[in-house]
C-alpha cells in the first residue's frame, strides 16, 4: 500500500465573482516530489493557500488529510507545526533586518528569552552554504537581488523542521546554475524522506525531478501522471494545461529590420552606495526599428542595473554616457522624461516595482499614461474603462473585470498587467526585463505574440531573459553579457546555447 502523507478531497474555493477552485483532489506520497501544473490562474497557489492554512479551514469546502488525520488549519502558524513549509511566489523577506534575522524571524534560537546570536550565525552560514548564497548572515535583505532573496526564503524554510515542503515557483527568479542547485536539493530531501510539491512552470525542472505530476486547469484537477510508470512528454504536460496541442513554444516571425532606432554609447554607472564599484563598463547597444535585441548572462552580470540606469537613471551613480533615439540625444534622466522621450522599462520585480498592488486593474493600466484618458487635466471614466477594459481582453488577463484589485491576480496575470500599462505608453523601444518569469506556457507563447506584433509594428524591443531557449527563440540578435560589459554579440542564425556560455566563461 501507498503510504500517503497527504489527501486533499473535494477541495472547492470560491472569491467574489470566481470560483477558484473546484472539486480539487490531490495525493502526496510520503518521500516523493510532487509537481503540480497548470496555467496562470488555474489555481495551484490558492490549492497550496488552503493547504498551509493562508485561506483558514471554514473559508473552503472539503477536507486536508495529513498523515492520516483531518486537519482544519486556523492559519499558517497551525500547518508549520505539522511540518508544513510553503515558499510562496511572492517574497515574504523583512528588507531591512539581515539575513539571519529573517531566517529565524518567529523561529528564534533562544535560551532563557535571550537570542543565542552565535547559534544563530553559525546555523545561518550552514543554510547559506547549502542554498549556495556566499553573503555574510548580517548581510541586509534589501541589498540582494530578487533571485538571491528567493535563495534566502528557502533557507528559511530549511530552519524549520519540515516534513512536506511546498515551493511555488522557487526557480522563477534563479539563473539555470542556481535553478540546478535547488532541485538537487529537491532530491537531496527525497533520499531524506521528506516530501515536496512543487508548482513549476519550467517543464524541464519538472521531467527532471518529479515522481508524479498533477494537473491543474481552470480550478479543477484534470489528471495525475506517475513519472515512473508512464512516459511523460511535455507535450502531454502541456495538453493538459491548456487543453491543447502546442506544436511552436514560439510564434514565427519574418523580421522587418529597418533603421537604427536606439543608440546607447560608452554607457558607465557606479554602484549608488559603493562609490568604488563600477557596475555598467562601456556599454553600447543598438536596437533598430522592428528588432528583438536579447541580452544573455548570469545572475549579477549586470542586465538589470543597465536597464535600469537607461530608464531615468533608476539605478547607478556617476553615470555617463549617451542615448539617442532616430539619431538624435534623448534626455533619460528622470523616469517621466526617459517614458516622454519614447522609452518604456517592464521590471523584473512587478510587486515591488511594477504596480500598485492595492488599485484596481484599471488604474495601473492607465498610470503611466493618464493624458490618454484626460481632457484638460481631467479624467474621462468612460474611456479609461473603455481602454483597461480593451487590454484586459487583448492580453487575455483572467478576472471578473478591470474594477479587481491587482493583488487578487495571480503572478501571471498581474504581469500581463504590467505590459498593458506599457503598451498604453506607445514606446518605441520597451526594455523588458524578464518578461515572462513565474509565467506558464500558454501564457508565454501570447507574450510572445505581444512581442512580435511590437517588432511587426516597426518598435524596437529589448529581451532580457535567464531562460537561453527563450533568448534563442525570440531574438534576432543577442548580446552576452558578463561583469557589467558586453563580452560578445551574436546574430540569430549563429546564436547557440554553447556559444554564449563558452563567452561568459571565457571573458
Amino acid at each position: 500500500m501507498q503510504d500517503i502523507i497527504l489527501e486533499m478531497r473535494g477541495i472547492t474555493k470560491t472569491f467574489p465573482g470566481v470560483k477558484a477552485l473546484d472539486n480539487v483532489n490531490l495525493k502526496v506520497r510520503r518521500g516523493e516530489i510532487h509537481a503540480l501544473c497548470g496555467e496562470n490562474g488555474a489555481g495551484k497557489s490558492t490549492l497550496m493557500k488552503v493547504l498551509s492554512g493562508v485561506y483558514p479551514h471554514g473559508s473552503y469546502d472539503g477536507d486536508i488529510v495529513y498523515e492520516g488525520r483531518t486537519m482544519s488549519f486556523g492559519g499558517i502558524a497551525d500547518s508549520e507545526r505539522e511540518g508544513i513549509i510553503i515558499i510562496h511566489q511572492e517574497l515574504a523577506l523583512v528588507p531591512l533586518l539581515s539575513i539571519a534575522e529573517n531566517l529565524f524571524l518567529g523561529n528564534e534560537i533562544a535560551s532563557h528569552g535571550i537570542i543565542d546570536w552565535p547559534s544563530v550565525f553559525k546555523r545561518t552560514e550552514a543554510l547559506l552554504k547549502k542554498v549556495g548564497l556566499s553573503e555574510t548572515p548580517s548581510t541586509l535583505v534589501e541589498k540582494l537581488g530578487v533571485g538571491k532573496q528567493q535563495l534566502v526564503e528557502i533557507a528559511k524554510a530549511l530552519a524549520k523542521d519540515v516534513k512536506l515542503l511546498i515551493l511555488d515557483e522557487p526557480t522563477a527568479a534563479l539563473q539555470e546554475n542556481d535553478s540546478q542547485k535547488l532541485l538537487d536539493l529537491l532530491l537531496e530531501f527525497r533520499a531524506q524522506g521528506i516530501s515536496s510539491i512543487l508548482i513549476s512552470h519550467k517543464l524541464n525542472e519538472v521531467s527532471r525531478v518529479a515522481d508524479s505530476i498533477t494537473v491543474l486547469r481552470d480550478g479543477t484537477s484534470v489528471e495525475t501522471m506517475d513519472c515512473h510508470a508512464d512516459s511523460i512528454s511535455e507535450e502531454h504536460i502541456i495538453r493538459g494545461m491548456v487543453g491543447r496541442d502546442m506544436a511552436h513554444r514560439y510564434p514565427t516571425r519574418t523580421p522587418k529590420i529597418g533603421d537604427t532606432l536606439l543608440q546607447i554609447r560608452d554607457w558607465n554607472v557606479w554602484h549608488p552606495e559603493s562609490a568604488e564599484r563600477q557596475m555598467i563598463r562601456n556599454v553600447s547597444l543598438s536596437v533598430a526599428a522592428g528588432e528583438v535585441v536579447g541580452i544573455a548572462g548570469l545572475m549579477g552580470a549586470g542586465r538589470t542595473e543597465l536597464a535600469m540606469s537607461v530608464f531615468g537613471r533608476s539605478y547607478g551613480r556617476n553615470i555617463s554616457g549617451s542615448v539617442q533615439l532616430r539619431g538624435k540625444e534623448i534626455d533619460v534622466s528622470t523616469v517621466r522624461r526617459a517614458v516622454d522621450s519614447g522609452l518604456a522599462y517592464v521590471t523584473e520585480d512587478r510587486k515591488e516595482l511594477g504596480l500598485i498592488l492595492d488599485e484596481t486593474i484599471l488604474c495601473n493600466t492607465t498610470l503611466a499614461n493618464l493624458e490618454g484618458v484626460s481632457s484638460h487635466g481631467v479624467i474621462d471614466d468612460n474611456q479609461e474603462r473603455k481602454i483597461s477594459e480593451d487590454y484586459r481582453a487583448a492580453l487575455r488577463i483572467r478576472t471578473p473585470g478591470v474594477f479587481q484589485k491587482t493583488v487578487n491576480l495571480s503572478g501571471g496575470n498581474q504581469q500581463k498587467v504590467v505590459l498593458s500599462k506599457w503598451l498604453f505608453a506607445q514606446p518605441e523601444v520597451l526594455i523588458l526585463d524578464e518578461p515572462t518569469r513565474g509565467i506558464d506556457v500558454g501564457a508565454k507563447f501570447e507574450i510572445y505574440s505581444i512581442i512580435n506584433q511590437l517588432a511587426d509594428e516597426g518598435k524596437g524591443v529589448i529581451m532580457i531573459s535567464s531562460e537561453m531557449p527563450e533568448l534563442l527563440g525570440m531574438c534576432d540578435r543577442i548580446y552576452v553579457m558578463n561583469e557589467g560589459a558586453f563580452v560578445g554579440e551574436l546574430a540569430r542564425h549563429e546564436a547557440s546555447q554553447e556559444k554564449i556560455m563558452s563567452m561568459i566563461v571565457t571573458a
